[in-house]
């Protein structure tokens, strides 16, 4: 049954990207590219359809229906919720012609309340937890702790999704190491093989060169599922080996950001990190290759450590 359900939701995934890439060609809903960006293959990638998350959301909702449960349903909230709010994203960017959808304030401005309310739904239902035995003392920073990480962990996704096949497959990798600290309930494993299936459908046409793009909608998704499997197991700090490779780059643009307010110079040549060795020369291809190894190896140690506690 379970190698079932991922064929079926791998081969679904590769059909309807597929024809949603037909039809996002007709209409040409493409994504104009940032003028600040890192310039390379500009031309292409404005031409790539750049919605493909929404398949995301299709099939989220059919998993949802295919085990409807209140576990399921609080589960798979915030990944559809979180993708709705990047595809308003997206759209806005599509119909107004520019590379900006929301304010990046009034973005996370819903994406905060949001997370606060799914956060405040897992502590009601009892399920909210940092990880076994850790700050059992100190419950009260239960909540503000999973509030912050899963809003940063739909962040973060979102920052990482800027090469061909860099953030999708980072995910596939995630659900992989997620396997060692999450425990192994029926609802997991079937939520995970759920997940890759249409994770992996959608790589089959993101590899480089890409023939479609997440965009924000696909983004977001990825970034509420990664959060609502830690969160929603009582595991929050999962999310530190899960989603290794996605804190890394969240945290070199923050230092990016950060000594340029401060101290007026660039710590990298270009932020997020893969942008950075884009700069440097390296290709597209090779910079995605060496962050899904170094995603595997230390999101693996990482799990093996915190496993230990």
């Amino acid at each position: 049954m379970k190698f079932l359900t991922a064929a079926i939701f791998f081969t679904l995934s590769v059909i309807l990207q597929y024809y949603w890439i037909k039809y996002q060609q007709k209409i040409h809903l493409t994504q104009i590219q940032k003028w600040y960006g890192v310039n390379i293959d500009n031309e292409i990638k404005a031409a790539t359809p750049s919605m493909g998350g929404v398949i995301f959301l299709l099939m989220g909702f059919l998993a949802l229906m295919m085990d409807f449960s209140l576990d399921a349903a609080i589960f798979w909230s915030l990944p559809i919720l979180s993708g709705l709010i990047g595809f308003a994203d997206d759209w806005m960017k599509f119909r107004s012609h520019t590379s900006e959808g929301f304010s990046s304030l009034a973005k996370l401005r819903l994406q905060l309340l949001l997370c606060a309310m799914w956060v405040m739904a897992v502590f009601v239902r009892g399920d909210l937890g940092l990880w076994p035995g850790v700050f059992d003392g100190y419950s009260w920073l239960v909540i503000p702790v999973s509030f912050l990480i899963t809003a940063g962990t739909i962040n973060a996704v979102n920052i990482t999704d800027g090469l061909d096949g860099l953030a999708a497959g980072s995910f596939i990798i995630s659900l992989a190491v997620m396997m060692i600290v999450i425990p192994d309930y029926v609802f997991n494993l079937r939520v995970m093989i759920q997940l890759f299936g249409m994770t992996a459908g959608f790589m089959f046409f993101n590899v480089r060169p890409a023939k479609t793009f997440m965009g924000d909608t696909g983004s977001h998704f990825l970034g509420g599922a990664l959060a609502a499997l830690c969160v929603i197991n009582g595991r929050t700090l999962a999310v530190l080996p899960a989603g290794f490779i996605f804190i890394i780059e969240m945290l070199s643009s923050a230092i990016q950001i950060f000594t340029i307010r401060k101290l007026n110079k660039k710590i990298f040549l270009m932020a997020p990190l893969h942008h950075h060795y884009q700069k440097k020369g390296l290709d597209e291809t090779a910079v995605t290759i060496r962050f899904w190894l170094v995603h595997s190896v230390g999101g693996v140690i990482l799990a093996l450590l915190l496993t230990e506690i």
